[in-house]
């Protein structure tokens, strides 16, 4: 490929740092989709001939079957899948193979490619997000008056529906998707036809190649075209916060499936054992999708500082976007479908989890929000009466609706036998109807919106 400028081939170090094979053969499709709308275009603008575009085309099908059916070889000489295609191209088509690089360099080339591939990743993640938003969905729906413990700092609360809870991690994967659908229009613009870093003085036609590709436009600066990886960023920021979100949701679900909560059973499929402790039931997929959240924003992290300092236009270290941006890709898609899986097969104890939402004190905050509304006292003041009515329960080892009435009038005379009809789980869910509250017509009323948006309605 060099012959013309160097008099030596590179050492077997520089073979080995230089080569980008092993990773980006991952994105033969693109390269081959590309190439062949860049060869139409030279084709129909009459910079080669109409018959060697077609000859070539037809070499680029003829190489892409191979590929299916073989794997792309790793020829390290080759350095990477451009070259690799191109050498094979000519193999079976001769000569002609030359004309394809005609107006393009291997800098819009793979900045074409990988924003291809980027854009399939960003599809595949909004496809699968989908996927576990209709688990949660229809879950939620099953369990909108399933009363639980709400918790902060990990402590009894709140009594909320586990219909809402999981309604939270469907706001959650919205915003997920939204992330995910922003980026895929920021970065659907096509580079092909920037040339190395200048543009090209053949009269090319990017219009046609960016609609051949499915782009909304070519970009607008040829320098910004091949040293722009925004879109591989882009992606990871959202593929960072959506793993970071469903660590979140594998860490309750390794919590609710303990012992000491019981809240949960998982599925056997996505469980496993041990190998000396035959009780043991563990939660692998779930920790697996917490620990891989860690890898995701490392990905983020390794590419955001490989492009901090480089100066325009294209610099070798550029080599090293694809990488981090592949196994992110990888870790998310197994991540996502491992907790779409966990949602619809997990057995929620409903019972247990009811049972725990009457511990703690939980409608504590309802005693204070009664006085407020019933006896006109300001919250300030109810929330000490409260917490006085809190202590003597605790030292009687009794729950707040099971004080004798007298003992909650010694504490304040205006508390009177209506109070017990607000202290009950029941009551204080179905209290909190505001709007996003966790009233179970208020979690119903969301889940029918949610499946609006899906496309679930019957």
């Amino acid at each position: 490929m060099w012959g013309g400028r160097f008099a030596a081939g590179p050492s077997a170090i520089m073979r080995e740092i230089n080569a980008s094979i092993p990773f980006d053969k991952a994105l033969w499709r693109q390269d081959i989709a590309a190439s062949k709308a860049h060869v139409a275009m030279l084709g129909a603008t009459g910079i080669i001939e109409a018959e060697d575009a077609r000859t070539i085309a037809g070499g680029l099908d003829a190489v892409a079957a191979e590929y299916e059916a073989d794997g792309v070889p790793e020829d390290w000489d080759l350095e990477d899948i451009h070259m690799t295609t191109e050498s094979r191209l000519a193999v079976l088509i001769g000569p002609v193979a030359g004309r394809l690089h005609t107006a393009r360099s291997r800098n819009d080339q793979v900045a074409t490619d990988f924003r291809l591939w980027v854009r399939d990743a960003f599809d595949q993640a909004d496809a699968g997000l989908a996927v576990l938003q209709q688990a949660l969905v229809t879950r939620a729906g099953e369990h909108a008056g399933s009363i639980m413990p709400g918790f902060t700092h990990l402590q009894t609360a709140q009594p909320v529906t586990l219909g809402h809870h999981l309604m939270a991690y469907y706001e959650m994967t919205a915003r997920d998707r939204s992330r995910f659908a922003d980026a895929r229009v920021r970065s659907n613009k096509s580079p092909l036809g920037a040339a190395a870093l200048a543009g090209t003085g053949f009269a090319i036609d990017r219009f046609m190649t960016a609609e051949a590709l499915g782009f909304d436009a070519p970009t607008a600066n040829s320098l910004d075209s091949v040293s722009d990886r925004d879109f591989a960023i882009d992606y990871l920021m959202a593929a960072a916060q959506t793993s970071l979100h469903l660590s979140r949701l594998a860490e309750e679900l390794i919590l609710w499936a303990s012992q000491p909560f019981g809240f949960v059973v998982l599925p056997d499929s996505l469980s496993t054992g041990s190998s000396i402790m035959p009780q043991k039931k563990n939660p692998d997929a779930a920790e697996l999708v917490r620990g891989h959240s860690g890898r995701i924003v490392g990905a983020l992290t390794s590419l955001m500082i490989t492009m901090k300092g480089l100066p325009l236009a294209y610099s070798k270290d550029m080599q090293d976007d694809k990488p981090p941006v592949f196994e992110a890709a990888g870790l998310l898609t197994l991540s996502i479908a491992a907790m779409a899986g966990m949602i619809a097969g997990a057995t929620f104890r409903t019972q247990r989890m009811r049972a725990a939402a009457e511990l703690g004190y939980a409608t504590a905050t309802d005693l204070a929000d009664w006085l407020v509304r019933q006896a006109g006292i300001p919250f300030r003041e109810a929330h000490h009466i409260t917490g006085s009515a809190v202590k003597l329960a605790e030292s009687r080892g009794l729950p707040l609706d099971q004080l004798p009435l007298g003992d909650l009038q010694a504490i304040d005379a205006r508390i009177d036998e209506r109070v017990y009809a607000a202290l009950s789980v029941e009551a204080s869910v179905a209290a909190r109807a505001s709007h996003g509250g966790t009233a179970p017509a208020e979690v119903r009323k969301r889940v029918a919106e949610a499946r609006l948006a899906l496309g679930l309605e019957d």
